[in-house]
């Protein structure tokens, strides 16, 4: 049996190919729907090519290769007498699943940068923003500003606008001349094209004018700062101009959940742009045998290059042919996933927004301030020490939104980098969800 962790388009596609070539497959997902973030849905997927999600979700329900566990929290993962034992919470109670070989498709979440009234009720993430109205159909606020960087805010701002709510502003920190330095990305990626034109028909359509090398730099009281910014995101000059809103969705580009593959012990590496990521080979096969990984875990690059991925995952854990096909398809889209990282950078001028009392890490509210004090007056030298002295990163999140944040911080005011092993360290964890020590000694996984 392949046990597939994560129901979105990797996940699916995975599915499908594994069980279409005769493998038993048992499909995890922590919501009691198919399609992730990316299709997430209540009735109908809604979006770009959004039929794409239907024909996955027909082929899942058909299959009868394919077991669904839905509202399953996979919290951990072990080997046992060659085997690998799935740990998973559903329902309040803890189970397991054990299996011959293991497909992770666990996706990313939103990354944040801090700013003056990140932390206050009306400010969260586009990722947020979005669940809420594709999942529940609830509009987060009447006017609501999308700001940061990256493609994702365009079907947020028009899926927002779509469902009613008044978008006050989108405003994109880089600028889209970045994507000229990629021409034979673009080139190998036309269907890109069409993409574009359909954005752009919607935000025509809700007279959506996007606002580019520009940043919220703070918010409070239904105000937001904005701030003209330039590529390394540092604030061009003093003036600030004000937008009222009740919420303000600030996102740039994504983290990928690394926490399960980083427990089964597959090795990780540091991405250009300084993400962590996993290193698979060409059939996405990682360093442990019988773990296969794809999508955004293996490196941010979309939609469409988590469906690929997760095609030739299914196909070589069932033990099939991969077409040489889908392997150039791969590569045009790694491409592609480039050239995002190319025109969307982050840079590290968004340092210079924070106060001394900003709040970094929010689990545990410690400031900014508080951070520096353990470098300065308590000797802290990297991350894991500041940790240990503030409880940054030590909350019910285990440092998933603020750990590569604190890193920066410090290698910042020491005048260093943060090296790839403390940015691996920062991205791992022993638990790769909240599990009570009460559910965990009534449930099967030690027995």
């Amino acid at each position: 049996m392949i046990a597939i962790i994560g129901a979105g388009p990797a996940g699916l596609a995975a599915a499908v190919a594994a069980a279409r070539s005769g493998a038993e497959v048992a499909l995890f997902d922590a919501s009691t729907n198919f399609g992730g973030q990316y299709w997430r849905h209540r009735t109908d997927v809604a979006g770009y090519k959004a039929e794409r999600a239907q024909k996955y979700f027909d082929a899942v329900i058909s299959s009868p290769n394919i077991t669904f566990i839905s509202e399953a929290q996979v919290w951990s993962a072990e080997r046992r007498d060659g085997l690998i034992q799935i740990n998973y919470l559903q329902g309040g109670a803890e189970s397991f699943l054990t299996v011959e070989k293991v497909i992770l498709a666990t996706g990313a979440h939103d990354r944040t940068l801090p700013f003056p009234g990140w932390d206050y009720p009306g400010s969260m993430t586009p990722g947020a923003a979005q669940a809420l109205y594709k999942g529940h159909g609830v509009v987060a606020g009447k006017r609501i500003l999308i700001a940061g960087s990256g493609p994702f805010l365009l079907p947020v701002a028009t899926g927002l606008a779509e469902a009613g709510a008044h978008v006050v502003g989108l405003l994109e920190a880089n600028s889209p001349l970045r994507w000229a330095r990629s021409p034979i990305a673009l080139l190998r990626n036309p269907l890109k094209f069409f993409e574009l034109i359909y954005y752009l028909r919607l935000l025509r359509r809700y007279s959506l004018k996007p606002q580019f090398g520009a940043a919220v730099v703070g918010y409070e009281n239904g105000v937001a700062q904005i701030a003209r910014v330039g590529s390394s995101l540092r604030a061009k000059g003093v003036d600030r101009r004000e937008i009222a809103c009740d919420v303000v969705a600030v996102g740039w580009g994504f983290q990928p959940d690394v926490s399960l593959g980083g427990i089964l012990g597959c090795v990780e590496k540091v991405d250009r742009d300084g993400t962590v990521i996993f290193q698979v080979d060409s059939s996405q096969l990682s360093s442990q045998a019988n773990i296969w990984i794809a999508g955004e875990a293996t490196g941010i690059g979309g939609a469409d290059l988590s469906i690929t991925e997760g095609e030739i995952a299914g196909l070589a854990a069932s033990g099939s042919e991969i077409p040489k096909k889908l392997l150039r398809k791969r590569s045009a889209q790694h491409a592609f996933a480039r050239a995002l990282q190319k025109s969307y950078p982050v840079g590290d001028g968004w340092k210079e927004w924070i106060t001394p009392e900003t709040t970094i890490c929010r689990c545990e509210e410690v400031s900014h301030s508080a951070i520096l004090d353990s470098i300065h007056e308590l000797g802290a030298e990297d991350s894991r020490t500041a940790k240990l002295l503030t409880r940054a990163g030590m909350g019910l999140c285990q440092g998933r939104i603020c750990s590569r944040n604190v890193a920066e911080i410090i290698a910042g005011a020491r005048k260093c980098e943060v090296s790839p092993s403390e940015r691996i360290a920062a991205s791992n964890r022993p638990l790769a969800a909240p599990i009570s020590l009460g559910v965990l000694a009534d449930g099967e996984s030690l027995n």
